[in-house]
């Protein structure tokens, strides 16, 4: 299995054009839109495109289960939920190469070990730098987290602002998309299922205003 991910690496890293065919790519688009890629201040927007890019796609030069290698087991017999909420991710819709930004809430309920909480973080930032449709992302995030700790139950929720939808099309500022996936006793215990909910409830807006 890994050979097989390495592999694929590998084949991403060779069938990836040069960095001067990308650029010029980025001059076509900026002719293509009417203006000159030319004039002093367009110049280097090219080469800005292409690092940009690199920055937001290098989820796919990353193999997200090499995060969850590393586990922990001394913790005293600790078997209730784990649970990170609020982490903010940026990710692009692979329709319309446009941001979506948003919010990750992800728990899980251990069987004997349990990660490091960066290493949670690590792993919504791989799959959401890549062109993302939010249902996949999601579904990706809880079967990879799944797979590899193999816990009692998987829980994650997606809420996300796309700008194919705020900036161009309808132009709906107000809304957001919220998408989950549970695994697991998340899945098939209603009670573990509402407590991860009610988790999530405490840090929306309002919670902490007084009555």
């Amino acid at each position: 299995m890994k050979a097989r991910r390495l592999s694929k690496a590998s084949t991403r890293e060779a069938n990836r054009p040069t960095r001067a065919t990308a650029e010029n790519a980025v001059r076509t688009l900026i002719q293509w839109a009417g203006d000159d890629p030319d004039r002093e201040g367009l110049r280097g927007t090219p080469a800005r495109v292409v690092r940009a890019y690199e920055e937001w796609f290098a989820g796919y030069f990353e193999d997200p289960r090499e995060y969850l290698q590393r586990t922990f087991e001394e913790v005293a017999g600790y078997d209730e939920m784990v649970l990170l909420r609020d982490i903010r991710f940026e990710s692009h819709c692979e329709h319309h190469i446009a941001p979506i930004i948003g919010r990750v809430h992800i728990g899980y309920l251990p069987r004997r070990r349990v990660l490091g909480i960066s290493k949670l973080v690590r792993l919504i930032d791989v799959y959401a730098k890549r062109m993302q449709v939010q249902e996949k992302m999601t579904a990706e995030i809880a079967g990879c987290l799944n797979d590899v700790l193999k816990p009692a139950g998987v829980a994650v929720v997606v809420e996300g602002a796309h700008e194919c939808m705020t900036t161009r099309g309808v132009h709906r500022p107000d809304v957001t998309m919220v998408t989950s996936r549970m695994l697991g006793v998340f899945r098939t215990n209603f009670k573990t299922r509402q407590e991860f909910f009610a988790a999530i409830k405490l840090r929306q807006k309002g919670d902490d205003e007084p009555g």
